[in-house]
């Protein structure tokens, strides 16, 4: 009986082992742009879109590049800022902001490491809702159809995180428990920790201080969740909306209570912490002590349904009042 998994050995951050400019990371997000990009494209051909339109208008691939490269560049500015200047805790991009697009530290190539979901989804929504301004296209059609394409690119992104060894879970007892190799290790002296080695029945070497505890595969989880089922769900349902805006909506609420339920899974960065606690003090993020210990992502989550049920009402009223 397998009671624990070891990280891939293999698995490196870099394609090229050595050679840091090529990463599995930034190739996941080129998959997952394609893969939204192509789902986006399917509605179009299918006359999806234009129905929703109702404008007569012809959609060509050109309005969709330009849709997607405004939607993007939206994401990556949102997801930038979100990650360097509320969940950086050391305050050097508050007094040097030049820094937040700025691919070296200290000399070094490291690209724009840190991305944050939650600025990526502000980004990019703000990015389409100017492109449809722009060229006077109703926003909530084209938002729609980005929902129905947004979850399975998200997917790869995740995965990415998995190949980078980053953004790993608890600590766990669980049989699909994986020992990432960059996790903090833990005192063996400690009780609690004892008491996990025995339950795994973990084979330690003699003398043996720290130990490396076996977590939750969150990145894993939410690929499945956030990306899967939800873009599962959506497409179900995306030929039965009673008007533009609903998608949008369901994505926001789907995504939201995915990702706070994962949240009890996921370690929250230890520099930050939890914004709310059980006990009113600061408690460790690597155990799940209670489920009143909310993280940051979990207040943004809860922020997204409270938006995307205000909405889901607003437009049931207006359907009913005018009839669209």
């Amino acid at each position: 009986m397998f009671l624990m998994i070891d990280y891939p050995s293999w698995i490196h951050p870099e394609i090229i082992p050595g050679f840091a400019l090529l990463r599995w990371y930034g190739l996941m997000y080129v998959f997952a742009f394609a893969t939204a990009y192509l789902m986006f494209q399917f509605q179009v051909k299918k006359g999806e879109l234009a129905k929703a339109e109702s404008l007569g208008k012809t959609i060509t691939d050109d309005d969709v590049l330009s849709f997607f490269s405004w939607g993007i560049i939206g994401l990556l500015v949102g997801a930038r800022i979100f990650a360097t200047l509320v969940y950086d805790t050391s305050g050097i991009y508050w007094q040097k902001p030049w820094l937040i697009f700025w691919p070296f530290m200290n000399g070094s190539w490291t690209g724009l490491q840190g991305m944050s979901y939650h600025g990526g989804f502000i980004g990019g929504f703000f990015g389409m809702l100017f492109w449809s301004i722009r060229y006077k296209r109703p926003f909530f059609a084209w938002c729609d159809t980005m929902a129905c394409a947004i979850p399975l690119g998200f997917t790869f992104g995740r995965i990415g995180n998995f190949l980078n060894g980053e953004l790993f879970g608890r600590v766990t007892t669980s049989p699909i428990g994986m020992i990432f190799p960059n996790a903090e290790r833990f005192k063996l002296s400690e009780g609690w920790v004892q008491q996990i080695v025995v339950k795994l029945g973990m084979h330690l070497p003699d003398g043996a201080v720290l130990v490396n505890l076996p977590r939750h595969p969150s990145q894993l989880y939410e690929a499945f969740f956030e990306g899967i089922v939800l873009w599962f769900l959506i497409w179900l349902v995306r030929k039965h909306k009673p008007f533009n805006g609903f998608l949008t909506a369901f994505y926001s609420i789907g995504y939201g209570l995915f990702r706070f339920v994962i949240e009890y899974f996921r370690e929250p960065d230890a520099d930050i912490g939890y914004r709310i606690t059980a006990s009113g003090s600061p408690s460790p993020t690597y155990l799940n002590e209670s489920l009143l210990n909310i993280s940051t992502g979990q207040i943004l989550c809860v922020l997204m349904i409270f938006a995307g049920i205000a909405f889901l009402v607003v437009g049931s009223i207006r359907k009913k009042k005018f009839g669209k």
